[in-house]
């Protein structure tokens, strides 16, 4: 299994519990969606998978790994992991070059003289995702949808065998929302594409390659399956506790909020 998660709960410190009897399993080869409203667990339940956080009860295992077996540095060079609190610690006067380079080292910054391989590397994935340009361009000085796919190809430099990306279209306008969900249709559609894990609150990002999902609410599960099963109006009119309706485009789920007769897409 790529994920394995047996009766998983965290309890904070204080005794909120904020995630509750979790089970959940990914094969290898499944793209999965993680769906949850703010507040629901979705954070937590990532820095569990990376090993950040230890379960108050339960077992987990990760790339065949379990927990309290493994060296969780060593596990995680098998995790490419893309959120916004990364983008926060990089530098921005490093160029797209030197960014997606900083993956391979597995460093904050390029200390040391990358190889030439290295480089090699990282060049061939800007250009397979598109942002060749971006080579020489200090970070700080591109926009939120180009910080996203230097963001992606500084993960996948590394080879991962999971890639978890964390909300990726937040504070992309809608152009470039779509430039870049177009960007991580390909990277599934490859043949040695890593397992992906797909994080976010807007069904309507989730591709036609992520077939299966999973709703977290309130820090349980409210579903695990295939998509297609999961987001339907009934079901997520439950998860979501108020009248929604699902409609299915060109095989993406597009969700509307209706109230007082006021429809919102």
């Amino acid at each position: 299994m790529t994920i394995s998660m047996k009766n998983v709960t965290w309890v904070r410190e204080g005794g909120t519990v904020i995630l509750n009897d979790v089970n959940w399993e990914v094969k290898p080869g499944e793209h999965w969606a993680l769906v949850g409203l703010n507040g629901s667990g979705k954070t937590t339940l990532l820095n569990m998978i990376n090993g950040y956080l230890w379960p108050t009860r339960g077992e987990i295992s990760v790339l065949g790994q379990r927990f309290g077996t493994v060296d969780l540095r060593e596990l995680r060079k098998s995790i490419g992991w893309v959120s916004s609190s990364l983008q926060q610690k990089l530098y921005g006067s490093d160029t797209g070059l030197e960014i997606v380079v900083s993956g391979r080292l597995g460093t904050i910054g390029v200390h040391n003289k990358p190889t030439e391989d290295d480089l090699d590397e990282a060049r061939k994935l800007l250009e397979s995702l598109k942002c060749t340009y971006l080579a020489n361009r200090p970070y700080q000085h591109c926009s939120e949808g180009e910080r996203q796919r230097l963001l992606i190809a500084r993960a996948l430099i590394s080879k991962p065998k999971l890639l978890i990306l964390d909300e990726p279209c937040n504070g992309l306008d809608i152009f470039a929302r779509e430039q870049l969900l177009a960007t991580v249709e390909e990277i599934t559609k490859q043949p040695d594409a890593p397992t992906l894990l797909f994080v976010t609150h807007h069904i309507e990002e989730i591709l036609p390659t992520i077939k299966h999902a999973l709703l977290l609410r309130n820090g349980e599960v409210f579903g695990a399956g295939r998509t297609t099963e999961l987001l339907t109006s009934e079901q997520l009119s439950q998860f979501f506790g108020t009248s929604v309706t699902v409609e299915w485009r060109n095989n993406r789920p597009w969700l509307q909020l209706e109230f007082d007769q006021i429809t919102i897409h």
